[in-house]
């Protein structure tokens, strides 16, 4: 059976939803991981991309290595992060094998502690509060390139990007704690956590290669590598009792993969797949000190893809499957020095909800069957 798309509609629908967002809690993976790939998926010479994509998580279970602290949400001392998403890209094609783009990215965060505000019970006051941030986040742009000729490749082909991250998002935002002080008895205003920074302080380098090949006429699979590198190590700020604090400015990476089915449906495929997405212990360049939250996640991923004339929209659910967060710098020298083994905790989402949308122009709109977009001979 046959079905009409634009041309190469499946393509932008596989990596609209991995465009934008890799993070899902207190280990704070910005978004931005792997922009490339919904900027510059199969352009051709002169085509443009404007692509939104809204994500939403809200984060409250506690893990310290692999092991979750479920005592945590049972004792109500969980730290909850509900965090928003919204990022606008704009991408074209150099040539059909060369694009670049842009991505301007905004956040809007709300958290909730106990421990920030007085403390935990049974010694702390356990009075729960909110800090909040919002604003633009770090702008992102780059490049990528098919290293096969997409005209005589349309079934397969392997793309390597690069790209660059600008601290242009607040790292250093404030909010009010309070029950501060010797008596508990204070309102200040200090630095907020690392979790809800609209950015992270450097100027990273993002180094990602995607893929997908063309199973049959209804299947495409599709993978993705992404890495960045931030050099800078560490900046100084104020803790949530108005001290001196060192933050690290930590790497990032993640991974997917996946397939998409195209349904009898005009334009509607399903996607599957699973993804990876973390903060490492220690960075490629640079040192490790500073605090962070290292760790990673792991998710089986969902979705929905819908492609109609130059417009493409995804919906993907990433949940969460595996989780944990590892021991960071001065985790290990604790450790060392002590003998006992000493783990930080973090707190993970159980989902992530992730929408897109890109509209492509500068090229003449027309459907083609689908065996032209897999390069199959009737």
């Amino acid at each position: 059976m046959k079905f009409t798309f634009t041309k190469y509609i499946v393509l932008i629908c596989l990596f609209i939803g991995i465009s934008e967002a890799f993070s899902q809690g207190c280990i704070a993976v910005r978004s931005g991981a792997g922009v490339n790939v919904g900027g510059g998926a199969v352009l051709g010479k002169g085509q443009w991309n404007a692509a939104t994509n809204f994500r939403y998580f809200h984060s409250y279970k506690h893990f310290r290595g692999k092991h979750e602290e479920t005592e945590r949400v049972e004792n109500g001392t969980e730290v909850i992060n509900d965090s928003y998403f919204l990022d606008f890209l704009v991408a074209y094609g150099i040539s059909d094998r060369l694009s670049v783009n842009f991505v301007l990215p905004f956040v809007n965060h709300a958290r909730s502690s106990m421990y920030e505000h007085g403390g935990n019970p049974p010694n702390g006051l356990g009075d729960r509060h909110f800090t909040y941030s919002s604003g633009l986040a770090d702008i992102r742009f780059g490049a990528s390139y098919w290293l096969l000729d997409p005209a005589s490749h349309a079934g397969s082909n392997i793309s390597l990007g690069l790209g660059m991250k600008l601290p242009s998002g607040n790292y250093r935002a404030k909010g009010k704690f309070y029950n501060q002080g010797p008596n508990r008895d204070q309102v200040i205003t200090s630095g907020l956590d690392q979790s809800i920074q609209p950015g992270d302080g450097g100027v990273g380098i993002t180094f990602e290669s995607q893929a997908y090949h063309n199973i049959s006429e209804k299947l495409v699979v599709s993978a993705l590598l992404y890495y960045m590198v931030n050099p800078r190590e560490k900046y100084s700020t104020t803790n949530f009792r108005g001290s001196a604090s060192e933050l690290s400015v930590s790497d990032q990476y993640a991974a997917r993969l996946g397939a998409l089915y195209v349904t009898s449906v005009q334009g509607l495929g399903l996607y599957g797949g699973a993804r990876l997405e973390g903060v490492p212990a220690s960075d490629l360049i640079g040192g490790d000190e500073g605090f962070r939250r290292p760790g990673y996640i792991v998710s089986l991923e969902p979705g929905v893809n819908y492609g109609v004339g130059n417009m493409a929209f995804s919906l993907t659910v990433p949940i969460a499957v595996d989780r944990a967060r590892v021991q960071n710098f001065s985790d290990k020298q604790r450790t060392k020095e002590t003998g006992e083994l000493v783990n930080g905790d973090a707190a993970f989402a159980d989902y992530l909800i992730n929408f897109g949308f890109t509209y492509r122009f500068g090229m003449a709109r027309h459907t083609v069957d689908v065996n032209d977009f897999t390069g199959s001979q009737n």
